[in-house]
């Protein structure tokens, strides 16, 4: 079996999916059972383990050879490309971290990079591929797997998981859901299927640069827009005789419980493993202070810590960030905040109700 049949597969699903109904294919995406791939919360565990494994040695040249197996993965990872692509990158010619644009393959195509990783990369390729010659990344490829398949077992993944061509369906997959066209995630891939493009429109240059910018930022954001949302996928679902309390877990590990009614549910399309947003408004925000945890039935209790104190004549606004970096903006009398005692890093208790945790799929 070709290395891409599985992404072949893949466009024949959506093709089927958007034949059959016409209106969010994107949403309607289904993944065939025996394709293998990674969803957005176990990338993000595979991307923690390899940064904790180069961040470990002490000594230089083996830590610079671990960062550059650090960059091997990022860029499959964030573009979806061949491994071989990547290992033959020229980075001095190959990366512009000034455009965010990685060139790859041949005929060459040109792939953008989300904003926040591109000044990491800038800065991993300073320390990692300086005197490593114009090929920095070209090593066996057998030993890039072995690299691969060690940091899924480190983050308790199958390694036929997160092998190259796995992360490589994983990005299509991640994108198509993301509601890129069909056709423009199989330029980005380099992967071209005749009768598929022939059913849909054709796409510029021009076009495609936008759309992904477009889908790029809105990653971005969802990325640094932390204050007062959670997003990651649907670990349970309890369904009630008129409601249904839904918990939503990031990728860190923080578990996010709402309840909405089995009307919502059922229109959202809400089951464990759909991505979500659960979202809370500021004046719904309740803080407390103690070493132990309150006794409540908000239903979500998280310690924090203060990081922004606004006080006004009336009402003041805090902000707390909880342990994994989410931030929590909380508004509330300015005589709360005075009997509280709140200062830049006092440490509380960021208590928020079931009720009211606004579940979003879109």
């Amino acid at each position: 079996m070709r290395q891409d049949d599985s992404l072949e597969r893949i466009w024949e699903a959506l093709a089927e999916n958007v034949a059959e109904r016409r209106h969010n294919p994107a949403g309607m995406l289904s993944i065939p059972d025996d394709v293998k791939y990674l969803d957005t919360v176990e990338l993000a565990r595979l991307e923690e383990a390899f940064r904790l494994w180069a961040a470990r040695p002490a000594r230089g040249d083996v830590r610079r050879s671990r960062l550059r197996m650090l960059l091997v993965f990022l860029l499959i990872r964030h573009t979806g490309a061949r491994l071989g692509e990547v290992l033959a990158l020229a980075p001095g010619r190959d990366i512009d971290t000034a455009r965010g644009v990685v060139c790859l393959g041949e005929p060459q195509r040109e792939v953008q990079l989300p904003p926040d990783l591109v000044t990491q990369l800038a800065d991993l390729l300073d320390e990692a591929v300086a005197g490593e010659g114009e090929h920095p990344f070209a090593v066996d490829q057998a030993h890039v797997r072995r690299k691969f398949y060690e940091r899924a077992h480190e983050c308790d993944l199958a390694p036929d998981l997160a092998n190259p061509s796995a992360l490589r369906r994983s990005r299509a997959i991640e994108l198509l859901r993301s509601g890129l066209p069909l056709p423009v995630v199989q330029r980005l891939l380099g992967h071209s299927t005749a009768s598929l493009t022939a059913a849909y429109i054709d796409v510029s240059n021009e076009d495609m640069q936008r759309m992904v910018g477009h889908a790029l930022d809105r990653e971005q954001r969802r990325r640094t827009s932390a204050r007062n949302a959670f997003y990651g996928r649907i670990a349970a679902v309890v369904r009630g005789d008129v409601q249904s309390v839904v918990s939503v877990q990031t990728p860190s590990g923080i578990r996010v419980a709402s309840v909405i009614t089995n009307d919502s549910l059922d229109n959202l399309g809400l089951r464990p493993g759909v991505f979500a947003a659960a979202e809370v408004k500021a004046p719904w925000v309740v803080l407390t202070v103690g070493s132990e945890a309150p006794s409540s039935t908000a239903g979500n209790v998280y310690p924090a810590t203060i990081v922004k104190v606004v006080v006004g004549a009336a009402t003041a606004e805090a902000v707390a960030r909880l342990e994994d970096g989410t931030e929590i903006c909380s508004v509330l009398t300015a005589d709360r905040v005075r009997a509280l005692d709140l200062a830049v890093g006092t440490p509380v208790w960021v208590l928020i109700n079931v009720f009211s945790v606004i579940l979003n799929v879109s």
